[in-house]
């Protein structure tokens, strides 16, 4: 009797691990993760997450890798440092990372001397019990959490460009309804500030376009990473709009607008005119939107959507990536590409998404 028991111990271990083995097989063939899903066709950034979470790290790891890596790079010069001078010709940061598990984020915004954005905003997620820090502040942050600093972030190429922007008689820029209107500042209010009905003849919101955002200045990158277990993340890096008045936060370092994560639903990342954007929450959106049965697709077009009925001029862009590594995107306005890497894929490919 006991020789039979056994014998058949083993049987039953045996069924159960090929059971278990199919099931697990079955499960995982229908996922698309560890991927890594990027705003523009920022190939370095996405290889250097998609290494990072290839061997193991995770997704709020990788992200910082990846958006890091822009950093150096400075992509398309308007990640890191280097880029974007404001009025006064200085470049700010702003940056974020969000963990899709535990909903925490780490954020800063308009932060001067420090270089290293999203590792800032990894700090803050880690260590405080904050959201966002800003400004001088975050920057004394980061140093004394011992990142180096303070250092000029201006370059070369970005006082040469706010040299040409002051020449140019301080134009385009950010300011309305003040005087001069054609000049450089100081600038003052055009006139007492009524807000009144508007008479027929008078502009409404959906008549003012994005006439400082362009296909050079997307500004963004914004990342997504789904790790190895499932995990999800994103993280968002800029040095923000071009010529923007000193103090000036874009959608950058706002969760749910220039990304977001939930590790039971997906992921968003978005880019363009963040001062329309933030006003709709976008990403938040479109995950919401993927939590009630959309598939990505028409997730991002219809997060995308609601800001074109209000604002038919404005240029944006997101993707939507869902917990099973189903991506798409949307955009308004421009052509817009992002890029991804999964297990299926030789390298980093780019998709092509055509405005709506």
């Amino acid at each position: 009797m006991s020789m039979k028991k056994h014998l058949q111990v083993p049987h039953l271990l045996l069924f159960t691990i090929v059971f278990s083995t199919a099931l697990v097989n079955e499960v995982w063939g229908s996922l698309q993760y560890p991927i890594v899903v990027s705003t523009w066709p920022f190939l370095e950034a996405v290889r250097t997450a998609w290494e990072a979470v290839d061997s193991g790290f995770s997704a709020v790891d990788a992200v910082v890798e990846g958006c890091s890596a822009c950093e150096k790079l400075r992509c398309d010069g308007t990640v890191g440092p280097g880029g974007s001078p404001d009025e006064n010709g200085e470049t700010t940061i702003d940056a974020m990372v969000m963990d899709g598990v535990t909903m925490e984020v780490g954020a800063v915004a308009a932060m001067r001397y420090v270089p290293e954005g999203i590792k800032v905003a990894k700090l803050v997620l880690e260590y405080t019990k904050h959201t966002m820090l800003v400004g001088d502040q975050a920057s004394a942050f980061a140093i004394s959490m011992g990142l180096p600093g303070p250092t000029n972030l201006s370059s070369d190429e970005s006082i040469e460009k706010w040299t040409k922007w002051k020449e140019n008689y301080c134009q385009p820029n950010f300011r309305k309804n003040v005087i001069p209107r054609d000049d450089c500042g100081p600038y003052h209010p055009n006139g007492p500030s009524i807000r009144r009905c508007m008479m027929d003849n008078e502009p409404r919101p959906n008549e003012f376009g994005s006439v400082n955002v362009g296909l050079h200045s997307h500004d963004t990158i914004s990342m997504a990473v789904i790790d190895q277990v499932g995990r999800i993340a994103v993280g968002t890096s800029t040095n923000g709009a071009t010529f923007k008045i000193p103090g000036r936060v874009g959608d950058g370092p706002i969760a749910g607008s220039s990304a977001y994560a939930d590790a039971e639903v997906g992921a968003c990342g978005a880019t363009g005119d963040g001062d329309i954007m933030m006003r709709f929450l976008p990403c938040y959106q479109a995950v919401e939107n993927m939590r009630l049965g959309m598939e990505p697709k028409l997730a991002a077009k219809d997060a995308i959507s609601r800001i074109a009925r209000k604002y038919p001029d404005f240029i944006g862009a997101l993707f939507a990536v869902n917990k099973s590594g189903i991506h798409a995107g949307a955009c308004h306005g421009w052509t817009f590409q992002y890029s991804v890497r999964n297990h299926g894929m030789n390298d980093v490919e780019v998709f092509t998404v055509h405005s709506q």
